[in-house]
């Protein structure tokens, strides 16, 4: 095999290693960014569900 090729190679190599790498490292930053605790997904719902009573209301009246 000629060094061009192998060299070639190489770099195509070192190119999907990086997209692999910057992909596993914004994966992780999203799951970091979506976890919740318990009571801030607590707290979400009783606004939403506060939210749907006050617009629910409104059609009503």
């Amino acid at each position: 095999m000629p060094a061009s090729n192998r060299l070639w190679k190489l770099a195509g190599l070192a190119g999907v290693v990086g997209v692999v790498a910057t992909g596993a490292l914004l994966a992780r930053s999203e799951r970091e960014r979506r976890s919740y605790t318990p009571d801030g997904v607590r707290d979400r719902l009783r606004e939403r569900y506060q939210a749907t009573e006050r617009g629910s209301g409104a059609d009503a009246g």
